[in-house]
């Protein structure tokens, strides 16, 4: 087949997945947008890779305004054609997709009208994510944001030859919709094992950012509005007391409220979005690695950044709902200790817990890379996918 695998944000494990998929044997273009600021993959050849992978990007020249609503529409229909344009040149058979929905709704009338499959690869809720972020401003607008995302989300589901969700808990959502259920798959996310090994805590990048010399509490990724900062920086005021420090890798209103809330606090570290191929070592350089997640994103969002953590060798420290999938996967990887968000009380217990425990620390590392090691195997996880495209082609026909 010719696949075209489309990540709008440039994640890592999409880009190993359509590494995987061209090991195989497919012809298959990787596209995302390098305007879109996140931890990045690897999303550019290397030596190694097969000879049917190719990678393409569109740019925007200027940062994507992820939280300036207007403008951002206007983002994503711009990039959504120039998408569309570089998947009609590569006249694909078959097309995996994550992206916003303005981006999507192009990317399927192209695969469409290309004669090609469309597969809506689900991250995210996005309806109950727009009724979250709009209803910061007001409840009544948050409520038509979430009506009006809906009814495209709902469009766009039912008219994808394919959907993959990432998560039951998204299931019902699509019941809901109409979505044909004979059409859904449901294929957890990963993380790729291969980039990310575990190393040393004494590393360079450890020692380039003075991470060195005390515990270290860090989280890295994405840190929006579906996350709490708050528990962060009353991380960092209870490390600052006991010798420790909190790191936050990120960028965004998230990052930037930090920066703002936490001037003159010594045990926290501000650090940018680092590049791909150190991200072994920045988390080599915890002790501990966090994750939060406030209550009511639970039903729309599945931190991926827990997985790849598990990768690390690292325990972990999470604050997210029960109910949602990460919880689970901490719990039933035995990787990490959860918390129910809200409890601070808690939360600081368990790391203290942790701080003090390197027995304890090193039994849950063990335990978290031998899951990840079980479960992420990208050659199984490739031939589901392949399944699936071969079945939304077949349907297509």
């Amino acid at each position: 087949m010719r696949i075209v695998v489309h990540d709008y944000f440039g994640h890592a494990f999409p880009a190993q997945l359509a590494r995987a998929l061209a090991g195989s044997g497919h012809d298959v273009l990787h596209l995302h947008c390098s305007s879109f600021v996140a931890g990045k993959g690897r999303l550019e050849r290397t030596d190694v890779d097969p000879p049917g992978l190719e990678f393409g990007a569109v740019d925007l020249g200027r940062p994507f305004a992820k939280y300036d609503l207007l403008r951002r529409v206007r983002q994503e229909r711009r990039t959504g054609e120039a998408l569309a344009r570089r998947l009609r040149d590569f006249r694909p058979d078959a097309v995996l997709s994550i992206g916003p929905l303005f981006v999507q709704a192009a990317l399927l009338r192209a695969s469409h009208r290309a004669g090609a499959a469309f597969c809506f690869w689900q991250q995210d809720v996005l309806s109950i994510a727009a009724r979250r972020v709009v209803g910061r401003r007001s409840q009544l607008a948050g409520a038509a944001a979430e009506a009006a995302v809906a009814r495209l989300e709902r469009r766009l589901l039912r008219r994808s030859d394919a959907v993959v969700v990432i998560s039951e808990d998204f299931l019902s959502s699509l019941q809901r919709g109409g979505v044909d259920e004979t059409r859904v798959s449901v294929i957890e996310n990963w993380a790729p094992l291969d980039e990310l090994p575990p190393m040393s805590r004494a590393n360079a990048w450890a020692a380039e950012h003075r991470l060195d010399r005390h515990p270290v509490f860090l989280y890295a990724g994405t840190l929006g509005f579906k996350h709490d900062p708050g528990v962060l920086l009353d991380l960092a005021h209870w490390a600052g007391r006991n010798d420790a420090i909190v790191a936050v890798v990120s960028e965004g209103p998230g990052a930037e409220w930090l920066a703002e809330h936490g001037d003159g606090e010594p045990a926290l570290r501000l650090l940018p979005y680092q590049p791909h191929d150190r991200l072994p070592e920045v988390l080599a350089s915890a002790d501990v690695l966090v994750a939060v997640l406030e209550p009511e994103a639970g039903a729309f969002s599945v931190p991926s950044k827990i997985l790849t953590y598990l990768c690390a060798a690292r325990p972990l420290l999470v604050s997210v709902p029960a109910g949602n999938l990460a919880a689970r996967v901490v719990e039933r990887s035995g990787g990490g200790v959860v918390v129910r968000p809200g409890d601070r009380s808690a939360f600081l217990a368990a790391a203290g817990r942790l701080l003090e425990d390197e027995q304890a620390r090193a039994e849950l590392a063990k335990r978290g890379r031998a899951y990840a090691e079980t479960e992420f195997d990208i050659e199984s996880i490739a031939a589901r996918f392949e399944g699936v495209l071969e079945r939304a082609r077949s349907a297509r026909r």
